[in-house]
């Protein structure tokens, strides 16, 4: 009754029309801000990734013109075209001259090397020491020259120097932070090649830039180079052998945006490469979606927020509504099961002046008329069939019957005909069963005994065709029950399921 009760269907109603269309409009706002957001964080990423590009190349280009700069020297020139035979005082010194300008031009210069193929030296100069002129060393940096004189501008930078963020959690003794130009001195216009000249630059203003391209804790930042070694790396755990560094740097984009769900991290990739004249470098912006959703989930939250509030008033709105209309619904359908119960003279306040209480007077006023007509039609009635049926048993003589019955076994006795005598004993047993009009409820044992005498008649009547067993707990026997209840199920089976064309 509870499932299909109209209080129950009324709420879910209610509940149904306001939960869904609310519920559905706070999911529908949240996905379509979620995405929003999202084109919005990556067009902003992407913009600054590409700002941070540019101001990377912009300073690498700096450096770059730094080691073109003594082309426009006629005298230090012409030492790298003509060099001369002995120990030029004059010669040397404007070697130091260009050699220092160079690496005071930028404070980030740690160290300028230039190795000159003729006349076979080596002149080198840091902040730290003064200039040194030495033979040329022909396998020190030999693979980084190749590297720039294969270039098609003459430049290689070498990422030799791994740069790591510094944290309070990982310190380490390996870190560094310095990067090397090298680039290949051509006579120009010919090809002839006059030596190289190596700049060792400090991070500081790389690392300067590179900070302000990511949020820290929030985001991740690398620089990573052509071989997929790690140049710069915001999250010191990240090592170079994941998954997500192969596929990079076997993308032909230059730049583009990746969705990444493995290496246990999920988000979005933005990477930008630098020129290869600016050393190929991949900058790379790794942003998890708890980032990027930030925004879309305070939102949410704040829909969800007033979301509940609403709901609450809402239910609290249908239950009193629901309430106010199945309240008097209710009443009358307690009253209603008490006349099922045979409570008749039900009696209860007025349900309003609606047409639920229209409906409860009317139900009092029938309720009325219909126990006037019982108390005057159907009692009498039946207390008129109660009288002819005690009239019509009290013609028969019991005590008679009984008195025949006993005789005709006694003769049966007699004449050796116990059969007789005891088929006559379950007839008697049975008439004076039926025929006692002084009890209606009776324990189950004297129904069953009843039964027995019915069924020994039946099984002397038929023979071997009919079989029975009856079967009944200690328990059971005590219950008590209404007189003759198991007669008319018997009578029933030998009258509609006895088939005596059936062996037994």
């Amino acid at each position: 009754m509870s499932k299909t009760s109209i209080r129950n269907k009324l709420i879910v109603l209610l509940l149904l029309i306001t939960i869904v269309p609310f519920g559905t409009s706070i999911v529908i706002t949240y996905l379509y801000t979620k995405e929003s957001l999202k084109d919005e964080f990556i067009e902003e990423n992407v913009n600054l990734l590409y700002q941070g590009k540019l101001n990377i190349e912009g300073y690498i280009g700096e450096l770059k013109n730094l080691t073109l700069s003594f082309y426009n020297n006629i005298d230090f020139m012409r030492y790298l075209q003509n060099p001369p035979a002995g120990d030029d005082y004059l010669a040397k010194e404007t070697v130091k001259n260009v050699i220092l300008t160079i690496l005071y031009a930028e404070e980030n210069i740690n160290r300028v090397n230039f190795a000159l193929v003729e006349p076979n030296q080596n002149v080198s100069v840091s902040k730290k020491s003064a200039v040194v002129f030495s033979p040329l060393n022909k396998f020190r940096n030999r693979d980084n020259y190749e590297k720039a004189l294969d270039s098609q501008y003459h430049i290689h930078i070498e990422p030799m120097e791994i740069m790591q963020e510094e944290s309070s959690n990982h310190k380490s003794n390996k870190q560094k932070d310095v990067f090397s130009l090298h680039r290949a001195i051509v006579n120009v216009p010919s090809d002839e090649l006059l030596g190289y000249i190596s700049l060792d630059i400090n991070s500081e203003q790389l690392l300067n830039i590179t900070h302000k391209l990511y949020v820290k804790d929030k985001e991740e930042f690398y620089i990573i180079s052509p071989d997929g070694e790690l140049i710069f790396r915001s999250n010191y755990e990240v090592s170079e052998d994941q998954q997500w560094i192969k596929r990079l740097i076997q993308n032909e984009d230059t730049s583009g945006m990746m969705e990444w769900k493995k290496d246990s991290f999920e988000g979005l990739m933005i990477y930008e490469k630098l020129d290869d004249s600016s050393g190929g470098w991949f900058l790379v912006k790794r942003i998890p979606y708890t980032s990027v959703f930030e925004s879309a989930l305070s939102v949410a939250k704040i829909n969800i927020l007033f979301g509940v509030i609403g709901l609450i008033l809402v239910v609290l709105a249908t239950l009193f509504v629901s309430f106010k209309i199945t309240t008097p619904i209710r009443v009358l359908l307690q009253n209603i099961k008490q006349v099922e119960s045979g409570n008749m003279n039900v009696q209860f306040d007025s349900l309003g002046n609606d047409e639920i209480g229209t409906l409860g007077e009317r139900f009092k006023e029938m309720m009325s008329k219909l126990n006037h007509l019982i108390n005057r039609e159907y009692k009498l009635e039946l207390e008129n069939k109660t009288n002819q049926l005690k009239a019509l048993q009290s013609q028969l003589n019991p005590h008679f019957l009984y008195n025949a019955l006993q005789s005709i076994g006694t003769l049966a006795l007699k004449n050796n005909v116990p059969q007789v005598y005891t088929l006559v004993t379950h007839l008697s047993k049975i008439m004076r069963y039926g025929m006692t009009i002084d009890e209606n409820i009776v324990p189950l044992t004297k129904e069953i005994d009843y039964t027995k005498a019915f069924l020994l008649l039946q099984k002397e009547r038929f023979g071997d065709q009919f079989e029975y067993s009856i079967e009944f707990t200690k328990e059971d026997l005590l219950i008590m029950v209404p007189k003759m209840i198991l007669q008319p199920i018997i009578e029933n089976y030998f009258k509609h399921g006895f088939d005596r064309s059936i062996e037994k």
